[in-house]
């Protein structure tokens, strides 16, 4: 069984969204733990309203960890708040994943909207330079899948690391297991932060945090991840 992880916090827009194209997904063998931090809006609600198990989070490391706590899956998968799955994501994702004979897994990441420029500079930033780099220096966000055993071993996401927690926590499994990007399918997400915050802005944040990366260190200070901040982000 697949444990699908979503940590959140006043998602109740894009929570629903997420969760729609789960319970589309013809592979049924997962449970799903919404480890929400306090929400103040209907997001629990919305949890509840699609048989979402639901547990205490925090900022998204501490979500994804205390939403493990209680997942009885051999396989965990966390997942962002505000991204969406096509069509046989799940099963394509396991079969890749047990044929690999993976431990830990990310994905390409894909706009769900936005221009040929806007998609085509997510393959060029993002998606190749993870693909080539997944066998000595690997990059996981927004969507993780990992053996449990291994989620274990490393004891979880560093709950003490201020942003990119999830490169880093990928970069821990290769060090005990086999990391893979997967090509079999792609996991769709939002622009919301890259439009609230700017592109600049937003892409010049995660590249320094990835420079800093290279001497093998987590951020633990200087920069923060706000959690809750793009929430009221619409998709056009």
């Amino acid at each position: 069984m697949i444990s699908i992880i979503i940590p959140t916090y006043n998602e109740e827009k894009y929570l629903p969204l997420l969760l729609r194209t789960i319970k589309k997904q013809s592979f049924k063998d997962y449970e799903i733990i919404v480890a929400d931090n306090n929400s103040t809006d209907k997001t629990r609600d919305v949890a509840k309203k699609f048989n979402c198990k639901v547990t205490s989070g925090g900022l998204p490391a501490k979500g994804r960890n205390q939403g493990a706590k209680v997942a009885k899956g051999d396989i965990l998968l966390f997942l962002d708040a505000d991204v969406y799955l096509p069509s046989e994501f799940l099963r394509r994702s396991i079969l890749e994943f047990n044929r690999r004979k993976l431990d830990a897994a990310s994905y390409k990441i894909v706009p769900k909207k936005g221009s040929k420029l806007v998609k085509g500079g997510f393959d060029v930033l993002y998606n190749w330079p993870a693909y080539i780099s997944q066998g000595f220096l690997p990059y996981g966000a927004m969507g993780i899948m990992v053996k449990r055993d291994i989620f274990d071993k490393i004891k979880g996401f560093d709950e003490n690391i201020r942003i990119a927690e999830d490169h880093y926590f990928v970069r821990q499994t290769a060090e005990i297991g086999k990391f893979g990007i997967l090509t079999s399918t792609k996991l769709l997400i939002s622009l919301r932060r890259f439009e609230q915050d700017g592109y600049t802005k937003t892409l010049g944040k995660y590249l320094a945090a990835a420079v800093y990366m290279l001497s093998g260190k987590p951020i633990k200070k200087g920069i923060d991840y706000k959690f809750g901040h793009y929430t009221n982000r619409k998709e056009k």
